[in-house]
């Protein structure tokens, strides 16, 4: 197939696995412990188990899973809130499919539909709001979730109904930032990482600018990556080049996709209808300031947070579930207790076990429900 097979070349994949294990070598000569590095994004994490990159890359190199899972970020909280919107009798709420079996408090969506709430899932906003143009004697919510990828459709999708006055349309605004989570996982004492290799899907967005933080001031390489499993041996290349050389740089692996200033339509269409909120609670990372988005409250009326009475509680995840250590990078999927026993697709514990981008979900899929003898370091 042309342009996939091309990033699945096993003879290509051989020559740079040589060149990552000679660079390995060199740099773990005077250290004790892996070279860490963490694929931010759980299509990174997805993509590595698929095809089966961790068991290539030697045993001095240690990938460490990200919080990229817009779904398993989310807190139990916030979901209650969406399950009470939902609940009221005259609202559709709306929601992508990654969402319906993330616990909530006591529901998760699934369940709440099944006890009579009117919840559809959708494949794009749009979808919901021609439901709102289809039923105007209810209201419409859309479940907005994800990081810069998917809120610039959520903002076009909300200028559209301003523009052709759709009043019964409104958003339930659960986008977050990928900067400053990235800053917050850097400031925790418990996690030791010599390098990032970005997400690939958010920078087609934002562009490769807004990582020179992590740069300047935490002094981590970069390197944002493509999807394919070529795309990502090349990027750890690239992070442990620079690591060699001394240098500490953003740079972008995802040519073919992303530039250093992203996309100014998208851009411009978020900045019109969010803004960035104060704080936002992050399963796993608590309250990260300035990490969240909200609309502007010029567009109130499209808000679902001023329509609706919320709940707004804080809500403790499961004793057992290790959902939030993973989420931070300083668990792995077999570290919890319930792994594959009492969490599974099936009945889940927890949101990494649920979301198609789930570290959990991804460990479980693969067939990875044990180490294998594989050391998370070296000692």
């Amino acid at each position: 197939m042309k342009y996939v097979d091309e990033f699945r070349d096993p003879v290509k994949a051989q020559g740079v696995l040589a060149d990552i294990t000679q660079l390995a070598e060199k740099l773990t000569q005077n250290r004790t412990g892996p070279i860490k590095i963490m694929e931010v994004c759980g299509g990174h994490t997805h993509a590595i188990f698929k095809f089966g990159l961790e068991h290539l890359l030697p045993p001095t190199i240690e990938l460490v899973h990200g919080p990229g899972c817009p779904v398993c970020i989310m807190p139990k909280g916030r979901l209650d809130d969406a399950i009470a919107i939902a609940q009221q009798p005259s609202v559709i709420f709306t929601t992508f499919g990654d969402a319906m079996r993330v616990p909530g408090s006591t529901l998760n969506l699934l369940q709440a539909k099944a006890e009579g709430a009117d919840i559809r899932m959708v494949y794009s906003p749009l979808d919901a709001l021609a439901m709102a143009k289809a039923n105007p004697d209810k209201e419409v919510v859309f479940f907005a979730i994800g990081f810069e990828t998917t809120a610039p459709s959520t903002a076009l999708t909300v200028l559209q109904a301003r523009d052709q006055g759709v009043m019964n349309f409104s958003l339930f605004s659960n986008h977050v930032l990928v900067v400053p989570a990235l800053e917050a996982l850097l400031d925790n004492p418990d996690l030791q990482l010599d390098g990032f290799v970005g997400p690939g899907h958010v920078s087609t967005v934002i562009g490769t600018d807004p990582y020179h933080v992590i740069t300047a001031h935490y002094g981590k390489p970069v390197v944002v990556s493509g999807f394919e499993p070529l795309d990502i041996l090349q990027s750890v290349w690239m992070v442990l080049r620079q690591l060699a050389e001394g240098r500490c740089e953003v740079e972008n692996q995802y040519t073919r996709l992303v530039n250093d200033q992203g996309n100014a339509v998208a851009m411009r269409a978020m900045a019109e209808v969010f803004e960035v909120r104060p704080t936002f609670a992050w399963r796993g990372l608590g309250d990260i300031p300035s990490s969240g988005l909200q609309m502007r409250s010029a567009l109130a009326a499209w808000d679902a947070e001023e329509k609706f009475a919320l709940p707004g509680r804080q809500v403790a995840d499961h004793r057992a579930c290790a959902c939030g250590d993973i989420l931070k990078g300083v668990k792995k999927p077999w570290d919890c207790k319930v792994f594959g026993t009492a969490c599974t697709p099936e009945s889940p514990l927890g949101a990494c076990m649920v979301s198609s981008e789930g570290a959990c979900a991804a460990y479980y899929k693969y067939g990875r429900l044990a180490t294998e003898r594989r050391p998370m370091s070296r000692v």
